[in-house]
């Protein structure tokens, strides 16, 4: 079992990644492997909606997003941290994020697990968070929930630390995930997967 973390702080060793090491920590404990990936430094450019992807199954620039998309077949979750930008994530990260659910849409990510962390000074955390969960949400992945809302706060590297809540939040956070993808696993085998066996409805909303 295997969770990809993906970082999308600027910093490799900011609050964002300390918080995300906490989760870690539990899912470790848990027997769940991580695959750690940086990509808040990163030039990431954004999707032109160009939909070759739907075409390919790939997206048409050649960067880590593709490499992102191997690397999520083989894995049981994802978790995504992120500072908090103007209540929002970091736009690079959604550049990222932007790109590579729009084209994988067509890949059965179904029941693999989701869960956001998001790292304020002080505003717009749970706004984050709840960016970030939507990407889960629109791809039938399950969301963690934990404790309290998937926040901490922090504005010094390791200032987080001193958010007690915050980092217990994030201990809980990695042991529900951790349990989701035992649970969901032994599910599968025993029930099969829950996604609806029809093609695909769009309804285009149109004068």
């Amino acid at each position: 079992m295997k969770v990809i973390i993906l970082n999308g702080s600027p910093k490799a060793h900011g609050n964002t990644a300390t918080a995300l090491q906490e989760a870690e920590r539990m899912l470790h404990q848990q027997g769940i492997e991580t695959d750690w990936i940086h990509v808040g430094h990163l030039q990431i450019r954004g999707c032109i909606a160009c939909n070759k992807c739907w075409e390919t199954g790939i997206c048409a620039f050649h960067d880590i997003v593709g490499d992102l998309s191997e690397r999520m077949r083989d894995a049981d979750g994802l978790l995504i941290g992120s500072p908090v930008y103007f209540a929002s994530p970091n736009g690079t990260l959604l550049s990222l994020l932007d790109r590579l659910f729009y084209s994988n849409l067509h890949s059965d990510w179904s029941m693999k697990v989701g869960a956001s962390v998001s790292i304020a000074r002080r505003g717009g955390a749970t706004a984050t968070m709840d960016v970030l969960n939507k990407y889960f949400l629109k791809t039938n992945m399950p969301v963690v929930p934990s404790q309290y809302w998937s926040i901490a706060h922090g504005t010094t590297p390791g200032e987080v630390t001193c958010d007690e809540e915050g980092m217990q939040t994030m201990r809980q956070l990695g042991l529900n995930m951790a349990f989701m993808i035992k649970a969901i696993r032994l599910g599968l085998q025993q029930f099969g997967s829950p996604k609806i066996q029809e093609p695909l409805v769009e309804t285009h909303y149109i004068r």
